[in-house]
């Protein structure tokens, strides 16, 4: 019988980059079953620095297969499969929107549902990636982090009225109507939609419902099972049903069976609190 062995470390970006990047995430696994883990739909832009074997992406849509040391990949309302050989090494950083203008210095919308080489979007993708994978110290790693992105860092604000109406659609965990947040920033629904979606890369609507299923994945990732009907209500869902079916379109399967399956279940996963589980 095969048994996993992981272990980890959770990491807040210094207090002039936490406007633009959420958390930052330490994971070591090893000795998994090789098998495929499914990377889920995320309000928060993806970085993931492979210390590691090289992310293997086994399916994704609009890529195929395809392997990383360091990748960028920007908001997405589909899964992806990472196959493994039953390890895993690296940190991921989750970016907010800002963090794209911030860091990479273009939108969210320009990378869309794409995954890139970091080196295709930011400098020191290579520094970054050779000076983490020389200490075995997570504290110190996260301080290279800490340096090379400062050094990436400039101020190129998304528009005020946008950031805003972000903020009311995925801060408030998809439960604002789209109709109600383009009243409250003094917009169109029209307009809203088409100048949300040349900066972000989806629609407003969408991004709700990702941020809704952004909250169900997180609950249901506890070590304990939690009610899907208790989850499904505090997450925003009209009930379990609903909750299942969105489910199968943003995760390819249902709650309950992706509980069954996932054991490998923090590679590509988001998190909005500094957390790697």
């Amino acid at each position: 019988m095969v048994t996993g062995v992981s272990e980890g470390a959770r990491g807040s970006p210094s207090a002039r980059l936490r406007p633009f990047v959420a958390s930052y995430s330490g994971y070591r696994l090893s000795g998994y079953k090789p098998g495929e883990h499914i990377g889920m739909p995320s309000p928060y832009l993806t970085v993931i620095i492979a210390i590691g074997p090289k992310l293997e992406i086994a399916d994704s849509p609009r890529q195929g297969s395809c392997a990383f040391e360091t990748l960028a990949s920007g908001i997405s309302a589909e899964p992806v499969t990472i196959a493994h050989d039953g390890n895993q090494h690296g940190i991921q950083l989750s970016f907010t929107p800002a963090g794209a203008r911030a860091l990479f210095g273009i939108p969210t919308a320009a990378l869309g549902d794409w995954m890139v080489d970091l080196s295709d979007v930011m400098s020191g993708a290579g520094e970054l990636l050779d000076r983490v994978a020389a200490t075995e110290d997570w504290d110190r790693r996260f301080d290279v982090v800490d340096e090379i992105l400062s050094r990436n860092l400039e101020e190129r604000p998304i528009d005020p009225t946008l950031a805003e109406a972000w903020r009311q659609l995925v801060g408030s965990g998809g439960s604002a109507r789209v109709g109600e947040v383009a009243r409250n920033v003094g917009w169109s629904r029209r307009h809203l939609t088409n100048k949300f979606a040349a900066e972000f890369g989806v629609a407003p609507k969408d991004s709700a419902r990702i941020s809704r299923f952004y909250r169900s994945h997180q609950a249901l990732r506890r070590p304990s099972i939690p009610l899907l009907s208790e989850v499904a209500a505090a997450c925003g869902y009209y009930d379990q049903a609903h909750m299942a079916r969105e489910w199968r379109e943003f995760a390819g399967m249902s709650p309950s069976q992706w509980r069954r399956v996932e054991e490998f279940a923090f590679v590509q996963d988001h998190d909005g609190s500094p957390s790697a589980g």
